[in-house]
């Protein structure tokens, strides 16, 4: 139970530093810590499967991603010097923190007996895939139309607009 209050604290207070920085890179640090304690939370649940998916898509993929995207959006003369700002050590001593009392908190669930039941039911990969394509197959099918949906409009809005004008026009700049 205290390992459950430990792994809430440090979620709440990524948070809440994720909600109060000003710089998106140091903020987008702090969600990954935030999402790393809410695995932990999931694991002492009794959902390793949530866990795992938590930390893969969420705290790895996609934050990644979005670190990656805010990164490049500064493109320009600067940001070398801008890069080297974000990342300077003393940005990293709270993120450290946090993620250092997560690995312990691991480390400790690691090395105590795996055996021993902490009264709680544990929910696997099966149990989920059942429960999902069964009584919930009409709401996996939707959102995984709305996911399409969504694709399918990121591509139109992201393509060269190439029609007969624009190719008109092009030919004409170009001699």
């Amino acid at each position: 139970m205290v390992l459950f209050y430990i792994a809430a604290f440090v979620a709440v207070v990524s948070t809440f530093m994720v909600i109060t920085r000003l710089n998106a890179v140091h903020a987008l640090v702090y969600l990954v810590v935030s999402l790393l304690s809410v695995a932990v939370t999931f694991y002492l649940l009794g959902a390793p499967f949530a866990a795992a998916l938590e930390v893969i898509i969420y705290a790895g993929a996609i934050m990644v991603l979005f670190i990656f995207v805010v990164m490049m959006l500064h493109l320009g003369d600067k940001s070398v010097a801008q890069e080297q700002a974000w990342f300077n050590l003393s940005m990293w001593i709270g993120p450290g923190i946090l993620s250092l009392i997560l690995f312990v908190e691991i480390f400790y669930l690691i090395l105590s007996n795996p055996n021993e039941s902490r009264g709680q039911v544990v929910v696997d990969a099966r149990q989920v895939g059942i429960t999902l394509y069964g009584p919930y197959i009409i709401a996996v099918e939707l959102a995984a139309v709305l996911l399409m949906a969504g694709i399918v409009g990121a591509y139109y809005l992201g393509k060269e607009k190439t029609t007969v004008l624009h190719r008109f026009l092009k030919k004409q700049e170009d001699g």
